[in-house]
């Protein structure tokens, strides 16, 4: 499970984030493309922008699921 107290920096406000334990295997950045992006030096994953619809919702949710080492996470 993500960790709210070790998010990336670069992480939008709102309730879709990346945490520390982010590996860079870009899978969310692939699945959601419209909210996760991967940092300039490919070092890990980021929040772009929070999910604006249930499309970018259900994609969001696909990629918090299948992260292979629960690095993302759902304040809401």
């Amino acid at each position: 499970m993500a960790d709210k107290t070790k998010k990336v920096c670069d992480n939008v406000p709102g309730v879709y984030y990346v945490d520390e334990e982010c590996i860079a295997c870009n899978l969310c950045a692939d699945t959601a493309p419209e909210n996760f992006k991967m940092t300039h030096d490919g070092s890990n994953a980021y929040v772009h922008k929070q999910p604006e619809n249930d499309k970018e919702k259900e994609a969001c949710e696909e990629a918090l699921a299948d992260c292979p080492v629960e690095a993302i996470g759902n304040d809401g």
